[in-house]
């Protein structure tokens, strides 16, 4: 599994992208860090999910252009 500065190194964290432009997300927590399984934009002051406009509540430490086409990850039911 890539360590934090490795994760960092795939996303970018200067700067944020262009208003309303949809993005792939990292964010950061206690256990470490992860990608949000849906895109995001970017507002005047916070991050929003693009399917239900709601604010993401994760700190958010880098994006990357989506994945074309991005797809939601599969999730498996026992």
């Amino acid at each position: 599994m890539p360590d934090r500065p490795q994760r960092l190194a795939q996303f970018i964290h200067d700067r944020k992208p262009d208003a309303d432009k949809a993005v792939q997300v990292l964010c950061e927590d206690h256990n470490g860090t992860y990608t949000l399984p849906f895109l995001c934009h970017w507002t005047e002051s916070a991050w929003i999910n693009v399917a239900t406009a709601a604010p993401i509540e994760a700190e958010v430490v880098g994006w990357r252009p989506a994945p074309l086409p991005f797809r939601r990850p599969a999730y498996h039911q026992t």
